[in-house]
């Protein structure tokens, strides 16, 4: 890793509340942290800024910046054709100027790097059962019913990784969880 800072990284299952925790972590630990801005191909949503929810690639860009090793790791997510990475040079920066930068990225994506950075603080969330994550997904309202199984599946398959993380938060109440994660990296200082 680069001088004082460290890699953090957050994953888990799509409806764990990772998003959730990690910008009210962001917003009230008193740590060094800075969130890592990821790439994608998709479209910008409304609201969303270029640079600062994400960096908004086309996909040749997105491909000629994969082929040239620029990600610490991307995959296209859910079958959309849309691309997602971690771009190499911004964490770098980032690390060399003492931050904790923190990934929020999937479990694919987080196995690959803590293959390269062994030494990163790696933390899974998860809802603590499997009924409760499909309450939450469902609760969204937000895809129909075969996406759904989907994104169950998948979250099936991840849940098998949680023995590969350092730590691991079980998000069943929000405002305990965010002092849990703060709690945890504390013990890194």
């Amino acid at each position: 890793m680069a001088d004082s800072g460290k890699m953090v990284i957050i994953s888990g299952p799509s409806g764990a509340g990772k998003s959730t925790l990690v910008r009210e972590l962001l917003r009230t630990s008193s740590l060094p942290l800075e969130l890592s801005v990821s790439a994608t191909t998709r479209s910008p949503r409304h609201g969303e800024i270029d640079g600062v929810n994400y960096f908004f690639l086309d996909h040749a860009e997105f491909d000629r910046r994969r082929r040239e090793g620029d990600f610490l790791e991307w995959k296209e997510v859910f079958g959309r054709g849309d691309f997602y990475g971690t771009p190499r040079a911004a964490v770098y920066s980032g690390l060399r100027q003492g931050k904790w930068v923190v990934l929020e990225i999937d479990v694919e994506g987080a196995m690959a790097v803590i293959g390269e950075f062994p030494e990163s603080i790696s933390i899974f969330i998860h809802p603590g059962t499997a009924e409760e994550l499909e309450r939450r997904l469902r609760g969204r309202g937000t895809e129909d019913e075969s996406s759904l199984q989907r994104r169950l599946q998948v979250a099936a398959r991840e849940m098998t990784f949680v023995g590969k993380y350092r730590h691991q938060v079980i998000n069943d109440d929000a405002a305990r969880a965010i002092q849990e994660l703060d709690r945890i990296l504390r013990v890194y200082q």
